[in-house]
């Protein structure tokens, strides 16, 4: 887990100063303190998904290569087999594959999201666009602004991303496809 971050945060650096954006010129477009944004870059917190792609926005990539250092490749159609997408753990407990990782120009961003249970509630994030939820395995808690929905296997959320928002498992491991399209 924490090599995955390290290598993300230093794909993060090394485009920021290829591109010659200053620190707090970056920390202001993706809505980040100073502080925040060089915890960000030295793996000391890691990236929210949202600001990730925020951050490949800027740098004008795919966000595919913040997460995995390659570019996507295909064009009209790209197949995923079984455990073979970009797999990254965010923080211990919740642990995301993307599956579209290879296709170019993507506009929605699917992935299978794994979850411990824990007694922390996960931080709430934002991001732009619209995102779907549908749990596959388990009990998922989806907080949404105030308001959190216990969703099992067969349920499915859709909401927009702009409020804040979170997922944990509830009393056991968790599986849930999201696709978000930004």
């Amino acid at each position: 887990m924490i090599d995955e971050i390290k290598m993300i945060a230093d794909r993060v650096r090394e485009m920021r100063d290829i591109l010659e954006i200053d620190v707090a010129e970056m920390a202001e477009k993706i809505g980040v303190s100073v502080e925040q944004y060089l915890q960000y870059e030295n793996a000391e917190d890691d990236i929210p998904v949202g600001k990730l792609y925020l951050m490949a926005s800027e740098f004008g990539v795919d966000p595919t290569v913040l997460l995995s250092g390659q570019t996507p490749r295909m064009e009209d159609y790209t197949v995923v087999r079984g455990g073979k997408g970009v797999t990254v753990e965010r923080y211990a407990g919740y642990r995301f594959t993307s599956l579209a990782f290879n296709f170019k120009n993507r506009d929605m961003e699917p992935m299978i999201v794994s979850l411990l249970p824990s007694d922390e509630q996960p931080e709430l994030v934002t991001h732009a666009g619209q995102e779907f939820n549908y749990v596959l395995e388990g009990k998922v808690a989806v907080t949404i602004g105030k308001k959190t929905h216990v969703l099992e296997a067969g349920d499915s959320i859709y909401f927009n991303p702009a409020l804040p928002h979170g997922q944990h498992a509830v009393d056991a491991p968790a599986k849930f496809l999201t696709v978000i399209n930004e």
